[in-house]
């Protein structure tokens, strides 16, 4: 089925999933995950509603009890099933896709993710087979206070973030009229704020705050307004994107070390300050990123791309923090989960730090991001993508001496004076390709896409 993915299941409604699919999902779940206390969330897309209704029906029909948090951003109901002790969650949301599609992100216990490797593939078995079998006891519902866990979960953000000052700090927030909208103006008081009404059809602009597209209108306000910075979140308020002061985008992974920066110096054991401190980034992250961490005393441990990759690692590894190129940014202290407005009001912290010592934002990435050169994610639409990444590593042998090879996601190749990252999307159906090297980038993306075109 196209709906399961690596990470999650997602699709179009109506297309690559239906209600009876959904429904089928909840009669699953409590039989792969386990459990009776099952919470459920959902974002404000136009299915969202229907989708919970026959998530809900399965999910009773197994015999579990289902705990329903309403509206809510992603990381919220990571917060209640860790906090609550919830056998398992999902929120029902497509994250940062188009309005016309939706899914489901299931986690088990302490926020742990389930993705296809470690039950999603039984649940799809299930639910496309005929051995799905209804509970003899019918599980209830519980509606929760919205208001209640709205502010209970924007407390724990404000207590987490307490000593941050953006004092003195100009900036804008787009909601992307997504589940951001629902705290923007309590956890980020005197912000610029545009697009702060939920709206699942995303009448402004899209979702996804790696389409340039959708960046536009937070680079204007921010460039109008003289301010310092400009957030933009997706969809679902688990990524959160930045511009700078000019309006530029800030590539994501170069914000990874602010993070640390900013969980660093909220660290309060002693034994915590004395032990170095992990910090996780993806196969596409930049090599001036690890540097930088490596030389503000930490280490860098690369993972998979992706959530279902990323949780378990910051678990087995007690990670302070990690961030991937997408936006994802994961936490220590949040559950070991990511939080898009946990990670704006850090980034925030470290910005404002720069400005009372005259630094603007884009001067702070700066000695990051000028260390190599950066394609970005360049993404292609072929038919043979495992033939198109053979040739991809062919020509890539021209380029330079290789001196070192990860495959724990597509392959990652490295050179004295550079490397590349090419991998089939765990999402959508691109093979992604990022280049960097000292100098200038361009002539091995010229290369390098010629290769996966075969011209």
């Amino acid at each position: 089925m196209g709906f399961f993915k690596a990470y999650d299941m997602r699709g179009t409604f109506g297309a690559d999933f239906d209600l009876e699919t959904v429904r089928r999902v909840g009669l699953a779940l409590p039989r792969v995950v386990g459990g009776k206390r099952w919470l459920i969330g959902r974002d404000c897309r136009t299915t969202s509603n229907d989708v919970a209704a026959a998530l809900k029906e399965g999910l009773q029909l197994a015999g579990a009890d289902v705990y329903d948090l309403g509206e809510s951003t992603t990381p919220m109901v990571y917060y209640f099933t860790s906090i609550d002790d919830y056998d398992g969650s999902v929120m029902i949301t497509a994250s940062h896709n188009p309005p016309s599609d939706n899914g489901l992100k299931v986690s088990r216990k302490l926020s742990t993710p389930v993705g296809y490797a470690d039950g999603l593939d039984k649940v799809e078995e299930l639910v496309g087979g005929d051995n799905l079998e209804v509970s003899p006891e019918r599980g209830g519902v519980h509606i929760l206070d919205h208001d209640q866990a709205l502010g209970s979960y924007a407390t724990f953000l404000e207590e987490l973030t307490r000593s941050i000052s953006l004092s003195g700090l100009r900036y804008a927030v787009d909601c992307s009229n997504g589940m951001a909208s629902m705290l923007v103006h309590r956890l980020f008081p005197g912000a610029v704020v545009i697009n702060d009404t939920l709206d699942g059809s995303f009448p402004a602009h899209s979702p996804n705050p790696l389409n340039p597209e959708a960046r536009k209108q937070i680079a204007s306000v921010v460039r109008e307004n003289k301010l310092h910075c400009g957030i933009i979140f997706d969809g679902d308020a688990d990524r959160a994107m930045f511009v700078d002061e000019n309006g530029d985008f800030v590539q994501s992974d170069y914000l990874i070390p602010l993070v640390a920066a900013s969980c660093l110096s909220s660290r309060t054991s002693p034994s915590s300050q004395s032990e170095k401190p992990v910090v996780l980034h993806d196969v596409r992250t930049s090599r001036g990123v690890v540097e930088t961490l490596e030389e503000m005393g930490c280490t860098p441990f690369m993972v998979r791309v992706g959530h279902a990759f990323a949780k378990p690692a910051m678990r087995k590894l007690s990670a302070l923090c990690g961030g991937e190129l997408a936006g994802h940014y994961y936490f220590g202290d949040f559950f070991k989960c990511d939080s898009g407005i946990l990670a704006a009001l850090r980034i925030l912290g470290e910005i404002s730090k720069g400005l009372e010592r005259g630094v603007s934002f884009s001067s702070l990435v700066s000695p990051i991001a000028s260390r190599y050169d950066n394609s970005g994610e360049i993404n292609f639409e072929v038919e043979d993508k495992d033939a198109a990444t053979e040739r991809v590593l062919s020509a890539a042998s021209t380029l330079s001496t290789i001196t070192g090879r990860s495959d724990i996601d597509g392959v990652r190749l490295e050179f004295v004076d550079g490397w590349i990252n090419v991998r089939k999307s765990n999402t959508e159906p691109y093979l992604r390709l990022v280049a960097e090297c000292r100098g200038d980038v361009k002539p091995w993306v010229k290369v390098l896409s010629a290769a996966v075109t075969g011209r």
